[in-house]
């Protein structure tokens, strides 16, 4: 039997980055859709505050396209960023899925 596909995305500190990249693989195998977040290509990436308010609102359209947000709160950690995105989800009544 073939479970309803999903469309998720992943939230979580860029800090997990490596952790984050992992869960999108294993829900993608599992048959769903996976939106990720931008991952600097280096780790001195940097950008200018214009750039992160565009990161930051195209992270929430992703979100606006999903069913769920995935959160990969390593050790139980949620920063500043992810807990709006995680009040966006809850306000747009998107299912949230934690890690731990």
């Amino acid at each position: 039997m073939n479970k309803k596909t999903k469309i998720i995305t992943i939230c979580g500190s860029l800090k997990f980055k490596n952790k984050m990249m992992e869960m999108a693989i294993k829900l993608e195998l599992e048959g769903n859709i996976v939106l990720t977040p931008i991952y600097p290509i280096t780790d001195d990436n940097v950008y200018n505050k214009k750039e992160i308010i565009m990161l930051e609102k195209m992270h929430k359209e992703k979100i606006n396209l999903s069913d769920a947000i995935f959160v990969v709160n390593v050790d139980g950690y949620i920063g500043e960023s992810t807990k709006s995105e995680i009040e966006y989800a809850k306000e747009h009544n998107k299912e949230i899925i934690y890690l731990e």
